[in-house]
């Protein structure tokens, strides 16, 4: 007999597997997902897909309808101004109120320097991907999994955005350096400081943000 517990287990791997592809931006927003290539890329049946899937509805990053199946959600203007709020309620508390020590700086610099070499070498894409990875280390600072699991949820909704608008170096190309301002602060025990950037920062970013969105929207009509 089947361990159900096991299958569960499977099914949260690869509902992860599929949420960390829409963060690192391999799915663009509105495309149509293809049971088959997935299920022969992860390595698993339809059944444990479809589970995964439907986890996916639920969080909103997927959707589903009758006769065009799983596709990938587009975001809308609403869900840009409360992805930006909430940001803003955890990202700045959690520098604010961060150990000096604390491992997630290690993961902070890494993000740093990774964006760096992508950014000499024009990669757009990987600078937002390293974008991803700095601000869920910050909320990492914060040391609980319950943020933790939040943040990656929204870190997925904030990479549809930036797919979306389908110009990763004007929306990740001036955060890069903003990472670094950030960081210096934090390496040097500033936590205040550099909370209060990361507000000022985070405001300049949702203003780029729904403009780009506004003109998208009145270039398509969608």
């Amino acid at each position: 007999m089947t361990d159900p517990n096991a299958h569960q287990t499977l099914t949260d791997k690869v509902t992860e597997q599929i949420r960390r592809s829409l963060i690192n931006g391999e799915f663009a927003p509105g495309q149509r997902l293809s049971e088959a290539t997935l299920t022969q890329s992860l390595d698993v049946s339809r059944n444990t897909l479809r589970e995964a899937f439907r986890n996916l509805t639920k969080e909103g990053l997927l959707t589903h309808s009758p006769n065009r199946g799983v596709a990938v959600a587009v975001p809308s203007m609403a869900s840009i101004i409360d992805i930006y709020r909430v940001r803003r309620m955890i990202e700045c508390q959690a520098l604010a109120q961060a150990y000096p020590r604390h491992p997630a700086r290690q993961r902070m610099r890494q993000a740093v320097d990774n964006a760096r070499v992508y950014r000499e070498n024009q990669d757009w894409s990987a600078v937002g991907t390293a974008n991803m990875a700095f601000h869920m280390a910050i909320v990492e600072l914060a040391d609980s999994e319950r943020l933790n699991a939040m943040f990656s949820l929204l870190l997925a909704e904030l990479r549809l955005v930036f797919g979306l608008l389908q110009d990763p170096e004007f929306l990740h190309a001036p955060y890069a350096e903003m990472n670094e301002r950030i960081l210096e602060y934090v390496e040097a025990g500033e936590f205040q400081k550099a909370a209060d950037a990361l507000k000022d920062y985070l405001a300049q970013s949702e203003r780029i943000v729904l403009a780009s969105y506004a003109r998208r929207v009145g270039a398509t009509g969608n």
